[in-house]
């Protein structure tokens, strides 16, 4: 079941058409029916409240204006499986930076300095 913070997949008409964070989750007057608060996380932000049976909030097919709709929770992926920050090393090894154009000298040093935001004040 879906609950307050998690990230669910809007489907509209089996077409995955936004993503949304829930808000808030709160009864309704008629036994397992629900207020369910959204951000949809589009531009622009926009919030929405549905009232959805709690087998609607879990994953279930309802209609709305006769339009099939349904909600997948997403569930991150690990981090240890996220093949993005694989680094091979033997293709490290074979990539050497190219000399021809860099000064042989020693590194020049320069009079920079970190700015802070909080203390920058803008220009007039």
């Amino acid at each position: 079941m879906a609950t307050i913070n998690d990230i669910v997949l809007i489907y509209y008409e089996d077409q995955p058409f936004s993503y949304a964070r829930v808000e808030e989750i709160l009864p309704d007057s008629k036994k397992n029916w629900y207020h369910i608060k959204l951000l949809l996380l589009q531009v622009p932000l926009e919030t929405v409240t549905w009232i959805l049976k709690d087998t609607y909030i879990n994953g279930d097919e309802f209609t709305m204006g006769g339009k099939r709709m349904r909600l997948e929770k997403v569930i991150p992926p690990d981090e240890d499986d996220d093949e993005d920050d694989f680094v091979d090393e033997n293709l490290l090894k074979t990539i050497e930076p190219d000399t021809s154009e860099t000064d042989t000298s020693e590194t020049k040093k320069t009079d920079s300095k970190v700015v802070s935001f909080k203390k920058r004040k803008p220009k007039k």
